[in-house]
């Protein structure tokens, strides 16, 4: 654990730094860096990645550029002439899962696509998604309220539950059992391990030893569950039987392609679901997991929460117009997102030879934006280590929230779902505290992991005291 950060000052100290790898005193050398990569992204970095603008890292296939010079970040992810695609290693990644979707495509080929889904968004307006996002939180409370509470409960799986079942409702219009829960918990979490060492064997041109093979059998268990609701939809609809639903899935059939006309094919479909499915709950998930252990050290806020929850509802139900006043829970969640952003590293390239801080950087080379450096990057945020929710309602951080937060991206790929994440991660937080006061067991911090997304290495176990 690193040292306590000082303030800026130097006469005081930082509020509570929680837990976050030891950087490594220096640059890992290539063996060093493939042994610890193979499990963690994150574990890799080095003091002076928290410092620098611009870094090489020199691997095997490829250059890897770190850019967290703030001029250079903006500029590429507003791309305005698309300038700056994703780079390969976004499909080596993630293609066995979403396939060449929204979020993986690049040029005209996203452009029509981002077309096409868009109109399926409006299911996810604040307002008319408000009371799909309420049940699904007092459903968890209530698994929270059936645990057994003799003993540290895990917070984890809990909180994939529900952001999983918010948005199951909201293209599905169904519930999400706890067993498909469950399935869609442990295929990711196994999906992510294979993804990542499949992706460290390619990047160091090695072969991939069936690891990429294991992370297709994985995804194909996930698109199991969504098939199972998708298939029988999708034929009725072919046969002209099929009742209009107000969901994502019945705006995605309904969907043309702006030159051609055509609609998605089924295997699209799976995809373009598959996306907003896992990008919709894996994390918001991460961040609530992290937000309720934060909050467990922490138990003053606790309370001034709760008052806060309790002033704003009057003590009666929590309403769509409360959650928009709550901006003490709100800044919880976005604090944690600045911590531990779910997406740490944001993968780009460049489509012409260009010079970036005196380097030169090629179009087979990779650019990496790292929303966790530059979250945690002192020339942003004052304390960059420490949780200090507060420090989004104080006005000399305009600046850093516009410019140095980016849980979400920025620019025309800014995620689409930022505001229906943050209602929910609201909503979630608000009901669990309202109904616990949460502890967290002596000696047993979460570590962390960073796959595809940053994660607890072995869930977050918390005391769960109900109030009152």
């Amino acid at each position: 654990m690193p040292e306590p950060e000082k303030s800026d000052a130097g006469a005081q100290q930082c509020p509570f730094i929680p837990p976050f790898p030891e950087p490594l005193k220096t640059k890992a050398g290539l063996l060093r860096r493939f042994a610890i990569g193979w499990n963690s992204w994150i574990h890799t970095l080095f003091e002076r990645s928290y410092t620098m603008k611009m870094g090489l890292v020199s691997l095997p296939r490829l250059k890897l550029y770190v850019v967290n010079d703030l001029d250079i970040v903006t500029r590429v992810l507003d791309d305005p002439r698309r300038e700056y695609p994703k780079h390969p290693v976004l499909m080596d990644m993630l293609g066995p899962l979403i396939g060449v979707s929204t979020f993986s495509a690049n040029g005209q080929e996203w452009a029509d696509q981002r077309q096409m889904v868009n109109p399926a968004f409006a299911h996810t307006n604040l307002q008319r998604g408000y009371a799909r996002m309420l049940g699904a939180a007092e459903d968890v409370v209530a698994m929270m309220r059936d645990a057994d509470r003799t003993r540290p409960v895990d917070i984890d799986p809990l909180m994939t539950h529900v952001t999983a079942d918010i948005i199951f409702r909201t293209i599905f219009s169904v519930k999400l059992s706890a067993d498909e829960a469950m399935r869609i918990y442990t295929e990711f979490t196994r999906y992510q391990a294979q993804a990542q060492r499949s992706t460290m064997l390619g990047l160091n041109g090695l072969p991939q030893f069936g690891y990429k093979r294991r992370a297709q059998k994985s995804a194909d268990k996930i698109h199991d569950v969504l098939t199972a609701i998708m298939r029988p939809r999708y034929d009725a609809r072919q046969r002209g039987e099929a009742p209009a639903q107000a969901d994502i899935m019945e705006a995605l059939m309904d969907a043309r392609h702006p030159e051609t006309g055509a609609p998605f094919t089924f295997q699209e479909l799976v995809h373009q679901i598959s996306l907003i499915f896992l990008a919709g709950h894996e994390t918001s998930a991460s961040a609530l997991a992290w937000a309720l252990y934060l909050l467990s050290e922490q138990p003053e806020l606790q309370e001034e929460l709760y008052a806060a929850i309790e002033a704003e509802t009057g003590g009666g139900p929590l309403e769509f117009e409360h959650v928009r006043r709550l901006d003490s829970v709100r800044n919880l969640f976005r604090e944690t997102l600045r911590l531990y952003p779910p997406v740490a590293f944001l993968p780009r390239s460049v489509i012409t030879p260009e010079t970036m801080r005196g380097k030169p950087v090629q179009p087979e080379d990779l650019l990496v934006i790292a929303p966790w450096l530059i979250q945690r990057n002192s020339a942003n945020w004052s304390c960059p280590h420490s949780f200090d929710p507060e420090r989004f309602a104080r006005p000399e951080n305009a600046d850093a929230v516009r410019n140095a937060w980016l849980p979400f991206g920025a620019g025309a790929r800014l995620c689409i779902g930022a505001g229906f994440a943050q209602q929910e991660a609201v909503i979630i937080l608000a009901s669990i505290i309202r109904a616990f006061r949460l502890t967290h067991p002596p000696g047993r911090r979460p570590e962390l992991v960073s796959r595809l997304t940053v994660r607890p290495r072995h869930g977050v176990p918390l005391i769960l005291t109900p109030r009152g």
